[in-house]
Parts: C-alpha cells; structure tokens; sequence
C-alpha cells in the first residue's frame, strides 16, 4: 500500500459527506418523530392544519433536508486533521472554529468501526479515545480501511509502552473463529428472561393502546374457537395461557438468535503479542483491541446450557472506555480451553484455585427471599388488576421459582482473595465470575444498610477505573478485615494501574 503523509492537512473521504448527512438526517427526525407522525395523521384526516397542506409539508421536508446537505458539506469541508510528530491535530467547526491538539502519550483507545451504510459505500470510521469523558473522544467518519489501519499504526508510533499496536497490524494470527453453528448454540442457550419481559412488556403495551381496535376484530372468539372449550373450564384458561406463554417464549428465543448473530457475526479473535484484537459484526462491524495494562476486570458468563454444550463468554472491562463502546468488548461461544488461554494471555499468572474460597453469611438468603417476595406481590397486584382474581393460579408457578432463586443466589455467591487477585461470584440462571486485579483498585468501601447493621453484616464495594463489584453480605469484622488487606496491598505494591 502506498504510504500516506499523515504530516499534511488532509480531509477524510468525499464519502463522508453522506455518512454525515444520513446520520445528521436520522438524528433530526428521531428527534422530532413524534412531531412529524402528528402532523402526518392529523393533516392525512383533515387535508389541512390551518393552512398547512400535505404539498406544504412535503416542500418543508425537502427544504430541511437541503439544509441538512448543506450542513454535511460545510463539516466535511472545515474538518481536517494531521500528525505532527507527537500530536494528532484537528480543526473543525462551521461558524465557530475549533483546533484540537491531542498529545500521542495521551491516546488511550482507537477503535475501526463500519455500520451498514458505511459498508454500502465502502469506508470505516475511525474513534479515538483519550483520558477524559465523552466528549474527548473523535471520530473520522469515512476513510478507506487501508488509511484507516495506517493512521492507527502512525497514533502509536511515539509510544513504547503501545508498540505491539503496531505490530497487530502488521501480523495477524487469528486464534479463534466463530462458526455458524457455535453461534446458534450460543443464541439457543442465551438467558432468555430479559428477551421474555422485554416482549411482554412490549406486548402489553400495545395491547393497551389497540384495546378498541382488537374488540372490533372479535379475536376473544376467535381463539375460543380455535381452542373449542367452555370458557368456564379451567382447562380452557390453562390451554389459553399455556398458549401465550409458548408464543413469546418461542418468540423470545428467536429474538435472541437473531441478535446473537447479528452482534457477532463473523466473530474473530486475532492474537499478537501482547494484544488481542476483535472483530465482529454484521450491521455495525466492529475492529477492537485489548492491552492487558488497561484492563480493569474480566467477567466470565456461562450456564448450565452452555456449559453442556462448551459455550463461555468473556467480557473485558477496560479504562477510559464508555459504557456504549464497553458493550462491544465481549467474546461469545469459547471453550474452556480457549478461555482458559485468552485469561491468562490477559491477566498473567491467574489461576482458579488461588485463594480460598469463602461465601456470604446466610443472612444473604434473607434477603433474597424478602426482594422475591415484594416481586410476587408487584406481580399479583398488576395480575389481579388486569385480569382479574383468576390469575391467582400464576402463584403456582412463581412460589418455586422464587424458592429456586433464593437457593442459587446464594449457592453460586462467593469470593476468593489471592496475593494478586479477587474473584467474585454471582448469577442465579447464568453463572458469572468477576476477576480483577488487585493493584487496580481505586478504592474500597463498607456499605451498610439499616437491616444489615443489627446483624453485624456489612456488603464491601471494590472501584476500578471500569466498573465496581460487590462482596455481598459478610460479617462486619470480615469487612474491615477485607478493607484493610486490600488497601494494604494496593499501597504496598510498586504497580502501576494502568
């Protein structure tokens, strides 16, 4: 590939003026949609909005959409960057200039991305992280993936402790591959709970809005037809439900497939070495690195489904990284060994059985036990509210399953605390564990609630510059104890956290 001189102001591809008219576009109507649909039925109904017709409204589209082009074309314009031989430069701005001058030492992240319109037209986009918020992040909307790997070899050129991005580039050894068939096993065997209520709740709603419009199709009698049953028979309320339930559990598993693969498609796993890159994506593919001096936490997945079926799923938690871009850092349908394998490429010298494991006071279950118990009676008295006393027999169904949810709350809760390590358990239908390590805490606290001071029992919260876990429910001397330890051996160890 012909090198190109990142030292000259340059401007990104021409092709960018459509990635920022159609996303300047879909922003502005998602904006005002609800504006726009009421307008549209209320001028639909009665031609006219005082003196507003559809050609009125038409032409007004038009001229917004003009202005929107106009807009993309004066950004695409005044946007253009450079490197200098320590600093990435950029200059942007339609009426009031910016120039942002961003040091290479203080990159943190620079991540390919390429969403559906982009793959159509044939450009990817290039985000650039650094130590901040939101707002100190940027991104190049369309260059060619050839200038797009090379300005991301030329942002770690200065770097010494970042030279293994540039051989990543250079080399690839791609460790693991998702095929087809992993990624259907892992949609099949997802926790479809959240699909379920999601879908439920989506459901409900728009039945509540259609409620007139679904009288006048008479679908009650329709489905007594269909299910041929006096109405007074429990067997024919049993049947109807048992019905539903099927349709959007059915529903609720198809669901999760489709977007198990449309998140992951094509997944791959590139190893160099000191990194791991991702790649993956079917609408929005994805190109991401992970250096193990900014990971935070590691979090393993799994179930009993999976874990029959050899399916485990890592998630990364890295600094400076937003919560939107974090949720791409996930790795799905790997094997023991192959997890195995990229844990101790990312944390070194992990191994399960440090430390010694220990669990939460009972006291836990307690608790557990009190939240399930104001979740069925939430449940009963929307069931009861909606449908009536006869729903009372869901109770028959929900009691077990709060009494097996207390049991593996606190069956797969645990904590081990090694020299170097902390590994936390948790889950009730998936198993998760949470490794971190212990030089990257930034700080510790003793969480205590009204209930749990008469108890002496206290919960310890652990800060990375990731996320926070929690310890649940140990003794109050264990607590300090803990506290103490861990703040002992973040002090007392000459490590950098990141």
């Amino acid at each position: 590939m012909e090198k190109i001189d990142f030292s000259k102001a340059m401007r990104q591809s021409s092709k960018g003026i459509i990635v920022i008219f159609v996303f300047n576009t879909v922003k502005f109507f998602k904006k005002f949609f609800v504006l726009f649909i009421a307008f549209g039925v209320s001028i639909l109904k009665s031609k006219s909005i005082g003196n507003v017709t559809p050609t009125m409204l038409i032409l007004a589209t038009i001229g917004v959409l003009i202005v929107i082009l106009v807009f993309a074309i004066l950004k695409y314009l005044n946007f253009k960057f450079y490197l200098s031989e320590d600093d990435f430069h950029l200059a942007t701005g339609i009426i009031n200039k910016d120039n942002t001058i961003i040091p290479k030492s203080k990159i943190q992240n620079v991540y390919i991305k390429q969403n559906f319109l982009q793959q159509i037209i044939n450009v990817v986009s290039v985000k650039i992280e650094t130590a901040g918020d939101k707002k100190s992040e940027i991104e190049i909307s369309a260059l060619d993936k050839p200038t797009a790997l090379f300005l991301k070899e030329q942002l770690f050129t200065k770097k010494a402790v970042e030279s293994e991005e540039k051989a990543s580039i250079e080399k690839r050894d791609v460790f693991f591959s998702v095929s087809p068939k992993r990624l259907l096993l892992e949609g099949v065997s997802q926790n479809h709970f959240k699909s379920f209520l999601l879908i439920t709740t989506f459901v409900f709603g728009l039945y509540t809005e259609l409620e007139e419009y679904l009288k006048e199709l008479n679908l009650k009698e329709r489905v007594e037809g269909v299910v041929k049953l006096d109405e007074a028979t429990i067997l024919n309320l049993l049947i109807t439900n048992a019905i539903i339930v099927i349709a959007v559990v059915l529903v609720s598993l198809l669901f999760s497939v489709i977007k198990t693969f449309i998140i992951n498609f094509n997944l791959e796993v590139v190893e160099h070495q000191k990194t791991v890159e991702i790649n993956k994506g079917l609408f929005n593919k994805v190109s991401l690195s992970l250096t193990p001096s900014r990971i935070q936490n590691l979090v393993v997945t799994t179930n009993r489904v999976k874990q029959y079926l050899g399916l485990h799923a890592l998630s990364v938690k890295q600094a400076m990284v937003n919560a939107k871009q974090q949720k791409n850092f996930n790795i799905v349908a790997l094997e023991k060994v192959q997890l195995n394998y990229l844990i101790n490429k990312l944390l070194s010298n992990y191994t399960e059985d440090q430390g010694e494991i220990k669990k939460p006071s009972r006291y836990y279950m307690r608790i557990s036990a009190l939240e399930m118990m104001v979740f069925l009676l939430i449940i009963n008295g929307l069931s009861i509210a909606v449908f009536g006393l006869e729903m009372l027999w869901i109770n028959v169904v929900f009691i077990p399953l709060t009494v097996l949810y207390v049991h593996f709350a606190y069956k797969k809760a645990y904590y081990r605390i090694s020299d170097n390590f902390i590994t936390i358990g948790s889950g009730v239908i998936d198993t998760t564990t949470n490794i971190l390590e212990i030089h990257k805490i930034q700080s510790v606290k003793i969480k205590q609630t009204i209930f749990q001071k008469p108890k002496s029992i206290a919960s310890l919260v652990i800060y990375t510059a990731s996320k926070s876990v929690t310890i649940p429910y140990v003794s109050k001397p264990d607590a300090i104890s803990i506290y103490n330890l861990l703040l002992y051996k973040v002090e007392s160890q000459d490590r950098d956290w990141m």
